[in-house]
């Protein structure tokens, strides 16, 4: 009889720590590890390069059009960073265009501001202001930069 009491005492103890252990699972990933949790309230960085749609040509007229302007997009190199989308702020706020503050940061404020600027060409795009750069906003500025290409 004590080799049957023996058995229930492992196989209760196996199931008791089975359970517990499945009890405990879950708990383990609940919370972040602490320098998980700093990387998470960090304030995510802006995109070094956002382009919206254009190819390298297309980016490299935008920047030479921004140029001819009198704002300096830095580098002429077709990759749309902080100094091209803050000489683009700069035109948008001198325009009235509420691009919100130059930051370089292309977010719905420049985008808005993208769209009021396209729309104002009466090239008929007639795009949404709603500070999101679908498809149409896109196809949009990939055509208006298009008829730089003369400037570099």
């Amino acid at each position: 009889m004590r080799a049957p009491t023996k058995a229930l005492v492992s196989v209760t103890t196996a199931v008791g720590i089975a359970v517990g252990g499945l009890a405990t699972a879950g708990t383990a990933t609940a919370a972040p590890a602490p320098d998980r949790q700093q990387a998470a309230s960090a304030e995510v960085a802006p995109l070094a390069v956002v382009n919206l749609g254009l190819s390298t040509a297309q980016a490299k007229d935008w920047q030479c059009w921004l140029r001819a302007l009198g704002y300096n997009p830095g580098t002429i190199d077709g990759q749309l960073g902080t100094d091209s989308w803050k000489a683009a702020q700069r035109l948008f706020n001198s325009l009235n265009f509420d691009a919100g503050t130059v930051d370089g940061i292309v977010g719905p404020d420049t985008i808005q501001a993208l769209q009021r600027y396209l729309n104002s060409r009466n090239l008929g795009y007639d795009l949404a202001v709603d500070g999101i750069a679908g498809t149409r906003t896109k196809a949009a500025f990939a055509h208006y930069a298009d008829r730089f290409s003369h400037l570099c």
